[in-house]
């Protein structure tokens, strides 16, 4: 062989070598730079508006956008979006059969355990969707519990499961949905009486379906419910080995959310000013406090 091509070849060799122990190598985390060089990030989500649903055949919602400008920045080409059930969304991230949750989920001590999370996006209160004139008179998630002739839907998986399962709600009365929709549906049909969710997706569901058979359980307490459970912030969740993604997610997050562009893009999906973190105030102090 002529020597003037050995060097090269052997430098050849060595990059692949690298390239594949960077890439496969289980203590090496290639996870950002992963998604830039192969130019597509996989993103999960789960039909919940106005976190995150599907309008003229787009992916959007509080959760997509907010993961779009994000993905931008970090200066990943493209995303490919992969539809899944709630419940299933940590799974589907466990397997790597997507990179990142963007679904409105909020940081749990349980779902810690799995994931990791990124900084807050948004920071809501629960809510109950309940036929119109709430016949049963609920106001809280107790009051639904303490009636022995009230059925509550849930995701499978949300908080509102675990908040149900702390009080003691029997399995025939807690009925899971796939999503939001089913859940509508539901409380619209009779079959069940009440529809536990955050807030967002209550207003919202309140103010675009058009039966006008539903509405938000008012005034709704909510000081019953364990903090332990829900912290009410809600995040992007990630591979906890995957932590050169999550530190370059976190560090545009800081400079994007709250911010003007910000309070812009989520004011149409009817997310408040304040349901938005304020990472450097009293209420959160240090980064380390809101995961």
């Amino acid at each position: 062989m002529n020597r003037r091509y050995v060097i090269p070849i052997i430098l050849l060799i060595f990059a692949g070598i690298f390239l594949s122990f960077s890439y496969f190598h289980p203590h090496f985390d290639s996870s950002l730079t992963r998604c830039i060089d192969q130019g597509y990030i996989i993103i999960g989500y789960s039909i919940e508006p106005p976190y995150a649903y599907i309008d003229n055949s787009e992916i959007t919602g509080e959760s997509p956008e907010v993961a779009r400008e994000i993905v931008r920045r970090l200066g990943i080409s493209n995303i490919i979006w992969r539809q899944t059930e709630f419940g299933s969304l940590i799974s589907e991230l466990e397997a790597g059969k997507i990179d990142v949750i963007a679904s409105g989920m909020f940081i749990t001590e349980a779902r810690k355990e799995q994931i990791a999370f990124s900084l807050p996006s948004i920071h809501v209160l629960q809510g109950l969707l309940v036929k119109k004139g709430n016949p049963h008179n609920i106001h809280s998630y107790r009051q639904a519990f303490q009636n022995m002739d009230v059925s509550i839907a849930v995701l499978s998986g949300s908080v509102e499961e675990l908040i149900f399962r702390e009080l003691g709600m029997s399995e025939d009365r807690l009925i899971h949905v796939p999503d939001a929709i089913s859940g509508l549906a539901s409380v619209e049909t009779g079959k069940i009486d009440g529809f536990a969710l955050s807030s967002p997706p209550i207003r919202w569901i309140e103010k675009h379906n058009p039966s006008r058979m539903v509405e938000q359980a008012y005034p709704f307490d909510q000081t019953d419910i364990s903090k332990s459970i829900i912290s009410g912030n809600g995040a992007f969740g990630f591979r906890k080995s995957d932590k050169k993604l999550l530190d370059a997610w976190n560090e545009q997050m800081i400079l994007y959310i709250g911010s003007e562009e910000h309070q812009e893009l989520v004011r149409q999906f009817g997310i408040m000013k304040e349901e938005l973190p304020d990472y450097h105030s009293q209420q959160y102090g240090s980064e380390k406090t809101l995961l």
